[in-house]
């Protein structure tokens, strides 16, 4: 019975031993992953490579990549007994992946991603699964995109002063813009906008009111993440500015004005039966006051002809002319409408006096 027990005692702590050394044996391989920042253009491809450390042969275990964290987490690409396991992975994924095994044999494996969008940013793990154990190791992929179109649009100057918008898309992360001057100081922006489109790339919008010409107006856009960026610029001649555009526009406002209380004027005291009425109309009849009507239309008109003729489509202001151009436009058929209204109301003064 002693000779038993010893046997019994002694087969128990061989097990005790061998369950050691296997358990020991086994943990001692772990789930490496390269060091560094690893950053993905959008519409290109990444590669997500891990390690078995110390080398060894994965060929037998189950490789596979999640995204997102273990509550959220979603299948990427999944290798099990020597072969990759198609249909398994979240459909976002599908023919989007690539499973490079020629060094698996010593342990490492990668996972080529195809046609990077924004929403593969994020943390993925990459597992390593045999009958004993499992281990895996995390690695963060920073996904970045650099705008597809970058423009500078200008508006016709009122009396606020020019203004410029600089808007670009097609960007990822949300990137910086500003705006400098020929002397490099920066241009502070009234208004600055950022929208996402359905792809989660960014648009922004940033607005400048320019008061004088300081030659070029250079908008740089910036990623940080990337940390690339890209300028667009552009030379706002001085003939937009104070006081060629803003001055004009404000005397003819100015002229508009004093027509249409003349017109106002004429019409009200032809119908009142007052002699205010004819004291009007015989002011209205005086050189002077029809000298100034003529060359209130004079000077518009010639504003307008002016700006008519330099248009052209070839023209890198060709918007802004056309703007103005509508302006003149108006304003002629508002003189027309004013003369038409002054030679009617003559015309029926004089057969009105004529009767008498």
């Amino acid at each position: 019975m002693m000779k038993l027990k010893s046997s019994s005692f002694s087969g128990y702590c061989v097990g005790i031993l061998l369950l050691q050394v296997m358990t020991s044996t086994s943990e001692k391989w772990t789930v490496t992953i390269p060091t560094g920042h690893l950053v993905a253009m959008v519409g290109g491809q990444t590669e997500l490579s891990c390690q078995l450390s110390p080398p060894q042969s994965a060929k037998h275990m189950e490789v596979s990549w999640f995204k997102g964290d273990h509550s959220t987490s979603k299948l990427v690409h999944l290798y099990r007994d020597g072969h990759e396991v198609k249909g398994k992975a979240a459909p976002e994924y599908m023919d989007r992946t690539e499973f490079v095994k020629e060094a698996i044999g010593a342990g490492k494996v990668t996972l080529r991603l195809h046609n990077i969008r924004v929403s593969d940013n994020g943390t993925y793990q990459c597992s390593f699964k045999d009958s004993n154990f499992s281990n895996m190791a995390s690695m963060d992929l920073n996904v970045a995109a650099l705008g597809l179109e970058t423009q500078i649009h200008i508006q016709a100057p009122g009396t606020d002063g020019l203004m410029v918008e600089c808007n670009s898309g097609g960007w990822f992360p949300q990137p910086q813009m500003v705006c400098r001057d020929s002397k490099g100081e920066v241009i502070p922006h009234s208004s600055q906008s950022y929208s996402q489109d359905g792809a989660g790339l960014f648009h922004i919008k940033m607005t400048l009111l320019r008061y004088k010409s300081q030659g070029d107006v250079i908008c740089y856009i910036h990623n940080p993440l990337s940390d690339e960026e890209k300028q667009i610029n552009i030379i706002l001649a001085d003939a937009l500015f104070i006081p060629v555009h803003i001055g004009l526009a404000i005397l003819i406002s100015f002229f508009s004005v004093i027509l249409v209380v003349i017109g106002v004027l004429l019409i009200c005291g032809y119908f009142r039966k007052t002699v205010f009425r004819y004291d009007y109309i015989h002011i209205m009849n005086t050189i002077p006051a029809q000298l100034l009507g003529f060359i209130c239309f004079c000077i518009m008109l010639g504003i307008y002809l002016k700006f008519r003729i330099q248009v052209s489509i070839s023209d890198p202001f060709f918007s802004l002319y056309n703007d103005w151009i509508w302006d003149m436009a108006k304003m002629v058929m508002i003189l027309m409408l004013f003369y038409s209204i002054l030679i009617t109301a003559l015309y029926l003064t004089v057969r009105g006096h004529v009767r008498k």
